[in-house]
């Protein structure tokens, strides 16, 4: 079984305001965990893979049966999967995903150590020429971390654009102002892929769609043109509030409702994180950084 087209429930017919998104005044929690299932039986665009049990975490070599597993989980949901990196693992990501009909933005994962970011490169330059590659991203927030100049991330773009087939479009991931921020990054990519999350601005859950929207639209004013899609949006079920944005399961299911609702009706593409919690995401983003999964870590769905 893969994503199908056409299920009965429409996102499109929902009812969704400007600022707020879904009233969810009248729904009762049962009424909201129904609605939340119905949603995610509906479809994404897009969803973020997430790789690593209790236990494991970036460095670590992930075995094929493992992101098959988690794979087979997850395909009767998107029509994309995303990955971060193309090494220890992560590179059997997009080669099964294709396997089930599913289309693939294979991420290579830049920093400050050169000999990881050359085996990145060549992993993403090989999987894009073997086939395996619908969007090709080089790098994710390494302008954001400041781990790279602008120059060596233009440098590692124009490398991937002149080794891997022109049909493939290639971008890089970072939060959607570093693009009106560094213009020159922006013009040397085909697509903008920005990762939006209201939550890490501690954004009120009120206004998040409106502030999602905003981010979204200032990316595309950047791109003067240039298609954007979202590559990270979602919402914490647990953990300590970040100033006004409070993490809960009723915020985590109402924020994936209402982005779902709006990408649908503005066909915009969006890649939901995450697919499954991981527990070592803790140490980099604190206690919420475990709790980011439309499943939890046992790979069982929260709602």
């Amino acid at each position: 079984m893969s994503y199908r087209e056409g299920h009965q429930f429409s996102l499109k017919n929902i009812d969704l305001s400007e600022s707020r998104g879904v009233d969810f005044g009248k729904h009762s929690l049962d009424d909201l965990k129904a609605l939340w299932r119905s949603t995610l039986n509906s479809g994404m665009h897009g969803l973020c893979f997430s790789l690593y049990e209790d236990g494991q975490g970036p460095g670590n070599d992930i075995t094929e049966e493992q992101v098959r597993r988690r794979m087979e989980i997850i395909k009767p949901y998107t029509k994309w999967v995303r990955s971060f990196s193309c090494t220890e693992g992560n590179e059997f990501i997009p080669k099964i995903a294709h396997e089930y009909g599913i289309k693939t933005l294979v991420g290579a994962w830049l920093g400050d150590d050169p000999e990881i970011n050359e085996r990145e490169i060549n992993g993403l330059i090989k999987l894009a020429n073997e086939g395996y590659v619908d969007i090709a991203a080089v790098g994710n927030e390494v302008m954001y971390r400041r781990d790279l100049t602008e120059e060596e991330l233009l440098n590692f773009i124009k490398e991937v654009k002149t080794s891997i087939p022109q049909n493939i479009p290639v971008g890089y991931v970072d939060a959607y102002y570093e693009f009106s921020a560094r213009p020159n990054i922006t013009e040397a990519c085909d697509v903008i892929l920005a990762n939006c999350y209201p939550y890490w601005e501690s954004c009120h859950f009120d206004y998040s769609l409106l502030h999602m929207k905003q981010m979204y639209h200032q990316a595309k004013s950047a791109g003067n043109g240039k298609k954007v899609i979202i590559t990270e949006t979602g919402w914490p079920s647990q953990g300590t509030n970040l100033n006004e944005a409070f993490p809960s399961c009723e915020n985590a299911m109402k924020y994936f409702i209402n982005s779902q609702v709006w990408s649908a009706k503005e066909d915009i593409e969006m890649f939901y994180f995450s697919s499954f919690d991981e527990s070592w995401k803790v140490g980099p983003e604190g206690d919420v950084g475990a709790y980011w999964g439309l499943w939890d870590k046992h790979e069982k769905l929260k709602f």
